[in-house]
C-alpha cells in the first residue's frame, strides 16, 4: 500500500496532475491510440519496409485500403488517359462504371474491392481520385485526397511507394491520370494527322 501512495505522490510531482486526471488523461489517450491504429495498420507491418510485389492469391493483407482479394484483370477495362475531371465519373455514383483510383499518377480498378471502396464503404472517399497524398500521410482529411506531393518528407514518400506496390498487386492497372492540357494537345494532334492523311488521299488516286 505504501508503495502505491508512493506512486501516486510521483505522478502528481512529476505532471503536476491529480492521480485521477493522470489516470483519465491516460486512459483517453489509450483509447484513441486504439482507435486510430485500427483504422491504419498494425505497428509490424507499419514498419514493415517496402517490398516488390508477388503475385500471390493467397498471402494475407489487412492493411489500410487494400482487400484481400487480387482483381481479375480480364474483367477490368482499360480507360487510358483520363483528367482528374473525366476520373471523378468513376467514383461509385454510377453502378455501370468501374470504380477507379489513381495513386501517383496511375489509375487503378479497385472494383474488386468494392466492400472497401463502394458507395457508403470505409474508404470510398478516395475513390474518383488521386489519393496518393492522403495515402502518403495516412490521412482521411478531404484536403488531403489528392496527387500533389510537394512537402512530403522521405519517410511519407516511403510510405506511399508502399502502398503503390500493393495496389499492383492486388489491382488491374487501366490507365494514367494527364492535365487537360496534355489532353487537348494530343487530341489536336490527332485531328491534323486525320486532316493531313484526307489531304494525301486525292493525290493517291491521281
Amino acid at each position: 500500500m505504501e508503495i502505491f501512495w508512493r506512486a501516486m505522490e510521483q505522478i502528481n510531482w512529476y505532471t503536476g496532475l491529480s492521480p485521477t486526471a493522470f489516470f483519465t488523461i491516460l486512459a483517453s489517450m489509450i483509447f484513441v491510440f486504439q482507435m486510430v491504429s485500427s483504422m491504419f495498420v498494425s505497428p509490424e507491418e507499419f514498419n514493415k519496409p517496402p517490398t516488390v510485389p508477388v503475385s500471390s492469391s493467397n498471402s494475407a493483407n489487412s492493411n489500410l485500403f487494400v482487400d484481400d482479394s487480387v482483381a481479375d484483370a480480364s474483367q477490368s477495362v482499360q480507360v487510358g488517359r483520363l483528367t482528374e475531371q473525366q476520373l471523378r465519373a468513376y467514383d461509385g455514383s454510377d453502378p455501370n462504371k468501374p470504380l477507379l483510383m489513381a495513386i501517383k499518377g496511375q489509375i487503378y480498378d479497385v472494383s474488386s474491392g468494392r466492400t472497401f471502396y463502394g458507395p457508403g464503404s470505409p474508404y470510398s472517399m478516395f475513390v474518383g481520385k488521386d489519393a496518393s497524398r492522403a495515402l502518403a500521410l495516412l490521412s482521411f482529411k478531404p484536403e488531403d485526397i489528392n496527387g500533389n506531393l510537394e512537402g512530403l518528407n522521405e519517410e511519407e514518400l516511403v510510405i506511399l511507394q508502399d502502398w503503390e506496390y500493393k495496389f499492383m498487386e492486388k489491382y488491374v492497372k487501366v490507365g494514367e491520370l494527364v492535365s487537360e492540357e496534355a489532353l487537348n494537345e494530343r487530341s489536336e494532334n490527332g485531328h491534323r494527322s486525320t486532316d493531313t492523311n484526307r489531304e494525301e488521299e486525292p493525290n493517291k488516286d491521281q
